[in-house]
């Protein structure tokens, strides 16, 4: 109510973040932040120890680890190598007679490439390697590799490290090289809690070969509340400023109305703002998903984690991708503003957006969700195939000569099929958290952003619901019309909804995003203090543009 017009709210933020606190939780800043030089640190070498260390190993490094003496990243991908793990060429060659591996890259394109914290800061790395013992390849297991002395930070004999250069956005992380040139590390630094190589070169196989990819799915995992996290507040950013901007006439001669009254801008933001609390939902699943599925394996129950690698591989793609959709949706409907750095949308989205590739590339990722969704697959409740996928993928994989060929023809259906089983997924998820909110007022505003989402889904992919005969004609029309009639019933709470996210100004770092709506001031007061006019123009003037003027 504390923007002009915006008066209509039905909802307080306080009904939604106060009332209903297992429903909307508050987002605050995380410490594993990311874009912090150490943020790997945090995200994966310290989990990666947790879950893949013996009890002795987790004696020796963890206390290093959480006191920051070892400071440690995680280097999987290579120059010539990313999603495909069983393609990576570095290597770990077990040698008995002194019981040590000798860690290699034995190709230009084996060089470890991308791990944050890399390039100067870390002084350690958990490498993914080829492990070869008695003569045998026994695929990727994981190493921990001093690379820098202790007490000087110089690379170690036989390291090769470095920085790769500028990238698209991350500048405060320093994403790094490493080459290894016959490097020798004891027996104890493979992580053995699950594989083993025993001290005569006896390798001992693990429960599930999917167990060293454990930090892969948990990073994946997280994934998914980070595009609820950077969508819900790009979303913050964008409906606020909507509710600020005036622009143009819905009737001749009367005032400029709010753009967000505008049915146009309506539809641009709120299928997002509904996709947002999604996500939230859904990242919270993940979460629990994840940390349930981690206890049984502790006590020796993996049946599960086939499911969780393939749901975690699809609903990482589906929301990351969509997520990075929607953020540069908001920043073009915030207009010329948008692109400013000021609005702080530019700076999400170029923060975001290589989650769409890193820690498995999208579309792989969605091609190994399907692998679980084709008709005769094994199927458990939370990946059961959706009743649109039933319909629309209906491959016929075994009748072919060659499975392999018939899988790589119908690739681009099977990523469309996985796209709409993670939609699916979804929308069962949100319907299921609507049954746990007893408050009519909170129902009915969270009611509406999930029919939103389910209805906008369809609508957007109408072709296949009618292609399989699952709607028809005047269903699809009537799914159109609904979704207009909904853009008039959240517009009611738009404002109240987006500041149930809790984010405080200085986590937005939006002035058009701002709480209090006071955007054109403050945005006057952020371009004076632009470092190009922390200087005098006079000396440029006299040496560039007097003598360019003198030429004309």
């Amino acid at each position: 109510q504390r923007y002009a017009g915006s008066n209509q709210s039905t909802l307080s933020s306080n009904d939604l973040s106060e009332q209903s606190p297992l429903i909307i939780v508050p987002c605050r800043p995380c410490l594993k932040n990311k874009t912090d030089p150490i943020g790997l640190h945090h995200a994966m070498f310290i989990p990666t120890l947790e879950h893949q260390c013996t009890s002795e190993q987790k004696k020796k490094w963890l206390p290093l680890a959480y006191a920051c003496q070892m400071i440690g990243t995680y280097a999987q991908t290579e120059m010539g190598h990313g999603t495909f793990l069983r393609g990576l060429e570095t290597t770990a060659t077990y040698d008995p007679s002194t019981q040590e591996f000798v860690l290699n890259s034995p190709t230009v394109t084996s060089i470890k490439w991308w791990p944050g914290g890399l390039g100067k800061t870390s002084n350690h790395a958990i490498v993914l390697a080829q492990l070869y013992t008695q003569g045998q390849c026994r695929g990727l297991h994981a190493f921990i590799v001093p690379i820098r002395k202790m007490g000087t930070h110089e690379p170690l004999p036989g390291v090769v490290v470095g920085d790769i250069g500028p990238k698209f956005g991350y500048d405060e992380v320093d994403n790094g090289y490493l080459k290894l040139e016959n490097v020798r590390v004891p027996r104890e630094n493979m992580l053995m809690r699950y594989a083993k190589v025993m001290p005569d070169g006896m390798y001992v196989k693990p429960p599930s070969d999917k167990l060293t990819y454990g930090t892969m799915v948990f990073i994946r995992s997280m994934i998914v509340s980070d595009s609820a996290r950077a969508l819900s507040q790009a979303c913050t950013i964008a409906i606020r400023y909507s509710a600020v901007r005036h622009q143009s006439e819905l009737k001749p001669g009367a005032p400029e109305p709010q753009i967000i009254d505008y049915q146009t801008q309506q539809y641009k933001l709120f299928p997002f703002l509904a996709t947002a609390y999604a996500f939230r939902f859904v990242g919270n699943f993940m979460a629990d998903m994840y940390h349930r599925i981690t206890g049984d394996i502790n006590e020796g129950d993996y049946s599960e984690l086939p499911e969780l690698h393939s749901l975690s591989a699809g609903l990482k793609a589906f929301t990351s991708w969509v997520a990075s959709a929607g953020i540069e949706e908001c920043r073009m409907a915030c207009g010329g503003h948008g692109y400013s750095r000021s609005s702080g949308l530019p700076d999400i989205y170029v923060t975001f957006t290589p989650s769409c590739t890193y820690e498995g590339e999208n579309t792989v990722m969605m091609l190994q969700t399907a692998r679980y969704e084709i008709p005769g697959g094994s199927l458990t409740h939370s990946v059961a195939l959706s009743p649109l996928n039933q319909k629309v993928v209906g491959l016929k994989l075994a009748r072919r000569k060659s499975k392999d060929e018939a899988w790589n023809n119908t690739s681009i259906d099977l990523v469309r099929a996985s796209q709409a089983h993670c939609h699916y997924v979804v929308v069962k998820l949100f319907t299921a958290k609507l049954s746990e909110i007893s408050d009519t007022a909170i129902h009915e505003a969270l009611s509406s952003l999930c029919l939103m989402y389910a209805l906008h889904g369809i609508s957007k992919n109408s072709g296949d619901f009618l292609q399989a005969g699952i709607l028809n004609d005047p269903q699809i029309s009537q799914v159109h019309q609904r979704v207009k009639e909904l853009l008039a019933v959240i517009r009611r709470n738009a404002v109240a909804l987006v500041d149930a996210f809790d984010y405080p100004d200085a986590v937005l770092a939006s002035v058009l995003g701002r709480y209090d709506g006071n955007v054109y001031e403050n945005m006057f007061e952020w371009a004076k203090k632009s470092p190009l006019n922390k200087t005098e123009v006079h000396e440029s003037f006299h040496k560039y543009l007097k003598p360019l003027q003198s030429k004309l």
